[in-house]
């Protein structure tokens, strides 16, 4: 197993976001094989779980400085935990869902959020009905309890799962309130200041592509 490894990319090296979004897939497989008491795993093998060449997996993880050692391959136990560092998963990201209607509920109730360093510590709606009712054991609240709620609790995301004609605006009055990442599943992009992250989860786009691969085969 290499020593003193770079879990950040080396220099002022920008990492594309294929290569990220790929991280994540890795860690998966990663966790699989630690279950299953795989000790150490080449990137051949890898590759052929992943259906991704060998050659592009070396290419991702030596943007991080690497991890494996020639003639040994990676040490499935430290890669799956040195991924997890870089993708933040070693520290808690408490998150708070706007929208408790059945989208946001099915994320709260999502309990492999807990197992990877989230944790949802709120919804939020304006609808009276939904307000006060839990989901499992995470309260929903009152829109206009946003503020002072943010004043007691660090929040590191915001999970908007309302409709696109009101989510720009609540963006906007996040980011005054000092949130500065979005997961975002309402049908709208989101233009935000440089110094906010957002991931768009558009799930109406998902399947539209599905269906062009589905059509397009016959």
């Amino acid at each position: 197993m290499s020593e003193n490894i770079n879990t950040k990319p080396e220099g002022n090296k920008t990492i594309s976001r294929v290569v990220i979004k790929r991280l994540p897939r890795y860690y998966r497989y990663l966790g699989e094989l630690l279950k299953n008491d795989v000790v150490r795993i080449s990137s051949k093998e890898l590759s052929k779980k992943m259906n991704v060449t060998a050659s592009q997996i070396r290419q991702d993880l030596n943007n991080f400085g690497g991890f494996g050692q020639q003639g040994y391959g990676y040490n499935v136990e430290y890669l799956y935990n040195e991924i997890g560092k870089i993708l933040g998963l070693d520290r808690t990201n408490n998150i708070i869902i706007i929208g408790a209607g059945n989208l946001g509920q099915a994320l709260a109730n999502n309990q492999e959020f807990d197992s990877n360093g989230f944790r949802i510590i709120g919804l939020f709606d304006v609808n009276p009905r939904l307000v006060g009712m839990t989901v499992r054991g995470v309260e929903v609240y009152d829109i206009d309890t946003l503020e002072e709620f943010l004043k007691e609790h660090e929040v590191m995301i915001a999970a908007l799962t309302l409709p696109g004609s009101k989510a720009v605006k609540v963006a906007a009055d996040l980011v005054d309130l000092g949130i500065k990442a979005f997961w975002n599943f309402a049908p709208v992009d989101l233009h935000l200041s440089e110094d906010v992250t957002v991931e768009n989860v558009h799930l109406a786009e998902s399947i539209m592509t599905l269906s062009y691969r589905i059509h397009s085969k016959s």
